[in-house]
C-alpha cells in the first residue's frame, strides 16, 4: 500500500494557488505539534492513499475510526528505515519507553504519560501497553517482544485504554503489528539489503528477503527471513577497582575501618572497543487457505533469536560512550510463535478464531561489580563489605567480594479469542466474544562470587550467594462486547464493556543459604550474616517455616523435621508458598471487575469527524515475594477524551487530533523495601493530561507529515517509602518520596516527529530527498525525588535523519545518514543497584551512522 503520495486522479489546478490553499490551513497545524498519522481521506477502498485498519476488531478506513490512532503503513516503515521497536517508537509521539538496561528486548513500554517507572521486574506488575502481532497478543513481562519489522502491512498505535477490546495490560493503549497476508494472485517477492558505519563504533549489515507463492487458486505460502548485526558503539575500557581488605581495631579490638589493600582487580580480560554489539536473525511463514468463499484459514509461525553482547549504557563518569566493566556481559533471547487464525461468516455474521503459542527463553550474565564498589563504601568503617559479612572461602579467608549474575526466564504464553461481529452496514452493530490467556514464567537469577566457600552459599549452589528460583502464573479470563447505534446518518453512540477474572500466582525460592551444620545453627549463617532470609524461611515437614520471630521479635526455631523438597526444579528448598496439606502450593491473587468504554461520534460529511469518549483501563493485581507485603491490588485508568479527524483542501491537508484527561487511581508503584527486596504497592493517585495532533500535507511532488504530543503527568497525593493509605508519610520511618504534584517519570511534556519527502519522476522510476526529525523535552529519571536526582535526569534532544535515493520497478537504492548532528539522546538511565548511584548510566541513542541501503523486487 503507497501513502502519503500526491492523490492520483484529481484535477490538476494552478501549483500556485494549490500552495497557497495548503499553506493557509497547514498554518495552525505546523505551529502546533502533531502525530504523524497514515490516516487519508474517506475516498473509495480503491485509493491508495487509503489505509485500512482494524482496530475496533473490524477492517475500517482509519479516517472514520473514533480512537486517536497513528498508524505506520508498509512504504512509510521502508521509508524511515524501521526495523525494531526503538525506530518506530521514536516516531510514534505518545509511546514512551524505558530500557532497563538498554538491552534489545528489555524495554518497558509506556504510553500518553501513564508511567511509575521501576517496572520491568519478573516478579512485578503487569505491562500497562499491550503489544499484538496480528490477532495475538504477544505482551511479555520483563521487557518487551522486539519483532522484528520487515515485510509488515501497518504497525498501529491506539492511545488510551484498550481494555475493552483489548483487556488486561492494555490499560494505556496498544500497539499492533500487522504483518502482509500472503496472496493468491501470483508469484512474487523481494530481496532488501544495507551496509552501514558507526561514528566512534563499528560497521553494521542488514539483509531481508520475502516470497509470496500461490500454491493453488484458493491457497498461499508468504516465507520472509532475516539477519542483521547492529554496530557496536560503546567501548570497555581499562581500569580497576579496590576493595577493603585488612581490617583496622579500635581498643576495644573492635572493626572501626580497613585498608584498601587486599583486593584489587582490573577488567583487562574484558576491553574491548564496539563492546554493545548485537545479531538478529530469524523468520516468518504463513500459509492462507480459502475453504470456500466465507472461511480462511491462516497458521502462521515465527522465530527470531536476538544475540546482545556487551553494555548498551554507557558510564558518563569514564567517559563518553566507555564503561569499565569486569565480568561476561551478554543477552541471547530467542522466540517462537505458532499462530492460527479463521475467519469466516454464519449467515451475515463475521466469525474470528485467534489463537496461539508463545515460547521465549532468555540468557544473559552481568556485571555486578558496582553493588560490591557502592555497599564496600558503605561500609567502610566496620571493615567494608567482605569483613561485614561473611565473603569468605572455604578455609574462612577473605575474597574478592564483586558479583556476577546468571540469569534465565522462560516465558510461556497461550491466549485463545472467539469473537463474532454484526454486518458493518446496518445501523445496529455487535461485535463481541470471548478471551483467555495463561502465562508462565519459570525465574532463575543467580549472584555469583568466585571462590566463596559452600556453607556460606546458597545450599546445593556453591559459589552462589543469592538465589531467585520461582515460577510465576498469570492467567486471564474474560467476556466482551460493544454495541453501536446510528441514531441519524450522521451520529453514532457506542457502549462496550468487559468483564475479567485474574488469577496470578508465584511459588519457589528466593534468598541466601544456611550453614546446614548443627542442624541450621552454625555461624556464620551465611554470605551476608542473615538469619532467616532464603533457606532459613523455607517450609518444614511439620508445615511451619524453618525459623520465625517470635511476638518480641527474636528469631526461635519453629519448623521439625526435614526441609520440604522443592516444588520448582533448581530449589533447595520453598520459602516463597503456602502449606496445605503438607504441601507447598502458590501463593495466589485472584480478582474480578470490569471495564467500559462509551462513545459519541458526529460526522457531518466525509471530511469531518468528532467524537468524544470515555473509557476504562485496568491492570491486573499480583503476589509480592514477601509474604508480609501481602497481594498488591489492580490499578484503573479512566480516560476523556474529545477528538477529531478532518480531511481539507480536497484531500491535500489532514489534520486530527485529541485532548484528554486521564485519572489513575491506585496505580501499581515498584519500590526498594526492607532488605532491598522489590516492593509493589498500590501508590497515590496521578491526573495525566495532554493532547496529540497530526497534519499531513499531499502535493504531487512533496509531502510532509508533522506529528507530536503534549503530556502533564502529575500525582495527586504524597509518596511514601512505605505503604501509607493517608499518603501523609508521618510516620518518622515513613519518609516522603515525591511530594503530591510531582510530575511522573519517563514521559517527556513534548515529543514530536517531521518529515518532509519531495519526489522528482526520472524515467520510469523516481528519485527523492527526505528529512525526519524527533525531538523530545527532558524527564524525570524516576517518580522518588530523591533517587531521580542522584541517579540524573533525561535531558530533551532532537535527531535529524535524511535519505536520498531512486525507485524503480524492479530495484531501488538509497544513501541515508541518522542522528546527522550525533546527539547523545539518552532513552533512560539506569542504576545497577538500589543503592549504586556513584555510578548512573545512560542509554544513547546511536551516534550519528551513514549507510547504503539496496532493494530488488521480482
Amino acid at each position: 500500500m503507497r501513502v502519503n503520495s500526491a492523490m492520483r486522479g484529481q484535477t490538476k489546478i494552478n501549483r500556485r494557488t494549490q500552495l497557497a490553499k495548503v499553506l493557509m490551513l497547514a498554518g495552525a497545524a505546523v505551529s502546533f505539534p502533531a502525530m504523524a498519522q497514515e490516516a487519508q481521506t474517506d475516498a473509495a477502498e480503491s485509493d491508495p492513499n487509503v489505509i485500512i485498519v482494524t482496530a475496533q476488531k473490524r477492517s475500517e478506513n482509519l479516517q472514520n475510526v473514533p480512537i486517536s490512532i497513528q498508524a505506520l503503513g508498509t512504504q512509510k516503515l521502508e521509508q524511515l528505515g524501521v526495523a525494531s521497536f526503538t525506530d518506530y517508537a521514536q516516531q510514534l509521539p505518545s509511546v514512551t519507553f524505558q530500557a532497563l538496561g538498554g538491552t534489545p528486548g528489555t524495554n518497558v513500554v509506556y504510553m500518553r504519560g501513564v508511567a511509575s517507572g521501576g517496572d520491568g521486574n519478573h516478579s512485578g506488575s503487569l505491562p500497562s501497553v499491550g503489544v499484538y502481532l496480528d490477532e495475538q497478543p504477544v505482551t511479555t513481562i520483563g521487557g518487551n517482544l522486539d519483532v522484528h519489522v520487515y515485510d509488515i502491512a501497518r504497525i498501529e498505535s491506539l492511545s488510551g485504554p484498550q481494555g475493552t477490546l483489548y483487556g488486561a495490560s492494555s490499560e494505556a493503549g496498544t500497539i499492533r503489528i500487522i504483518t502482509n497476508k500472503p496472496d493468491t494472485s501470483g508469484f512474487y517477492g523481494s530481496v532488501d539489503g544495507e551496509v552501514n558505519t558507526v561514528h566512534k563504533g563499528g560497521q553494521g549489515y542488514k539483509l531481508e528477503g520475502m516470497i509470496n507463492a500461490p500454491l493453488s487458486s484458493n491457497a498461499a505460502l508468504r516465507v520472509v527471513g532475516w539477519y542483521q548485526r547492529d554496530a557496536g558503539f560503546i567501548d570497555n575500557v581499562p581500569g580497576t577497582r579496590t576493595f577493603c581488605g585488612t581490617p583496622t581495631f579500635d581498643d576495644e579490638d573492635n572493626i572501626n575501618g580497613c585498608i584498601k589493600d587486599g583486593v584489587s582487580v582490573n577488567n583487562a580480560a574484558f576491553v574491548k572497543k564496539d563492546y554493545n554489539y548485537t545479531d538478529i536473525y530469524g523468520g516468518r511463514a504463513a500459509l492462507k487457505v480459502d475453504l470456500d468463499e466465507n472461511w480462511t484459514v491462516t497458521p502462521q509461525f515465527m522465530y527470531q533469536e536476538t544475540k546482545s553482547r556487551g553494555s548498551y549504557g554507557y558510564d558518563p563518569s569514564v567517559g563518553d560512550l566507555q564503561v569499565q566493566h569486569f565480568f561476561p556481559e551478554f543477552r541471547n533471547d530467542k522466540f517462537w510463535q505458532a499462530a492460527l487464525t479463521i475467519e469466516g461468516k454464519f449467515g451475515n455474521w463475521d466469525v474470528t478464531y485467534a489463537g496461539a503459542y508463545l515460547d521465549r527463553k532468555t540468557f544473559q550474565s552481568s556485571d555486578y561489580t558496582d553493588y560490591s564498589e557502592a555497599y564496600d563504601s558503605l561500609y567502610e568503617s566496620v571493615g567494608g563489605l567482605a569483613n561485614y559479612f561473611y565473603y569468605q572461602d572455604s578455609l574462612g579467608n577473605t575474597i574478592d567480594p564483586r558479583q556476577n549474575v546468571i540469569g534465565t526466564d522462560h516465558f510461556k504464553k497461550f491466549s485463545q479469542e472467539f469473537r463474532v461481529a454484526s454486518p458493518s452496514t446496518e445501523a445496529f452493530r455487535f461485535v463481541g466474544g470471548l478471551f483467555y490467556q495463561y502465562q508462565s514464567n519459570l525465574i532463575h537469577q543467580d549472584y555469583k562470587i568466585n571462590n566463596l566457600g559452600p556453607l556460606v552459599s546458597v545450599n546445593g549452589f556453591p559459589g552462589t550467594l543469592w538465589l531467585t528460583q520461582q515460577k510465576r502464573v498469570d492467567k486471564d479470563y474474560a467476556m466482551f462486547g460493544e454495541f453501536s447505534l446510528d441514531l441519524s446518518p450522521t451520529v453514532t453512540l457506542t457502549a462496550g464493556g468487559r468483564a475479567f477474572i485474574y488469577d496470578n500466582s508465584l511459588i519457589g525460592f528466593f534468598g541466601f543459604g544456611r550453614n546446614p551444620g548443627s542442624d541450621f545453627n552454625d555461624t556464620p549463617f551465611n554470605g551476608a550474616g542473615s538469619f532467616a532470609t532464603g533457606v532459613g524461611s523455607c517450609f518444614t515437614s511439620n508445615g511451619e517455616r524453618l525459623f520465625t520471630k517470635d511476638e518480641n521479635g527474636d528469631w526461635q526455631r519453629t519448623g521439625s523435621g526435614t526441609l520440604l523438597p522443592a516444588v520448582v526444579a533448581g530449589s533447595p528448598c520453598n520459602n516463597l508458598g503456602r502449606v496445605i496439606n503438607g504441601e507447598v502450593k502458590p501463593v495466589r491473587a485472584i480478582g474480578s471487575g470490569g471495564t467500559y468504554r462509551f462513545n459519541a461520534t458526529w460526522k457531518p460529511n466525509s471530511d469531518v469527524l468528532a467524537y468524544a469518549t470515555v473509557s476504562r483501563g485496568f491492570r491486573p493485581g499480583g503476589i509480592n515475594r514477601r509474604g508480609d507485603f501481602g497481594a498488591y491490588q489492580p490499578d484503573y485508568l479512566t480516560n476523556y477524551e474529545l477528538g477529531f479527524k478532518t480531511t481539507l483542501a480536497n484531500g491535500l491537508l489532514r489534520l486530527n487530533g485529541a485532548v484528554y484527561q486521564q485519572d489513575w487511581k491506585n496505580f501499581q508503584f515498584s519500590y526498594l523495601g526492607p532488605n532491598s527486596f522489590t516492593i509493589i504497592t498500590n501508590g497515590p493517585n496521578a491526573r495525566i493530561r495532554g493532547f496529540d495532533l497530526d497534519a499531513a500535507i499531499s502535493l504531487d511532488r512533496l509531502s510532509i507529515n508533522l506529528s507530536g504530543a503534549y503530556t502533564d503527568a502529575k500525582i495527586r497525593n504524597n509518596l511514601c517509602a512505605a505503604i501509607d493509605p493517608t499518603f501523609t508519610c508521618s510516620d518518622p520511618d515513613n519518609s516522603l518520596q515525591a511530594p503530591a504534584g510531582t510530575r511522573l517519570p519517563i514521559t517527556p511534556q513534548w515529543k514530536m516527529s517531521g518529515t518532509a519527502r519531495y519526489t522528482v519522476p526520472m524515467g520510469e522510476g523516481k528519485v527523492y530527498g527526505q528529512v525526519n526529525a524527533t525531538y523530545q523535552s527532558s524527564a524525570s529519571s524516576d517518580l522518588r525525588v530523591d533517587f531521580a536526582a542522584a541517579q540524573g535526569r533525561l535531558e530533551g534532544f532532537g535527531q535529524v535523519n535524511l535519505a536520498i535515493g531512486g525507485e524503480w520497478s524492479s530495484y531501488s537504492i538509497e544513501a541515508f545518514v541518522r542522528n546527522l548532528t550525533d546527539e547523545r539522546g539518552q532513552l533512560s538511565r539506569f542504576v545497577q543497584c538500589g543503592a549504586c548511584t556513584q555510578r548512573p548510566y545512560i542509554v544513547p541513542t546511536t551516534p550519528r551512522m551513514f549507510g547504503l541501503r539496496a532493494g530488488a523486487k521480482f
